[in-house]
């Protein structure tokens, strides 16, 4: 069992590639996101 398994995704083949990479771009989407919206809320952008 690898160290990824073990945490909140606990199924297997939590740690494979395609699944990795889609956690990280909704991660960074949503990073993202809240950035314009702070951004657009703040300086009222657009």
């Amino acid at each position: 069992m690898t160290d990824l398994n073990r945490g909140i995704m606990k199924f297997k083949e939590a740690d494979s590639l395609p699944l990795v990479a889609l956690s990280g771009a909704l991660i960074l989407g949503a990073i993202g996101f809240l950035i314009l919206w702070a951004l657009e809320s703040a300086y009222a952008l657009g």
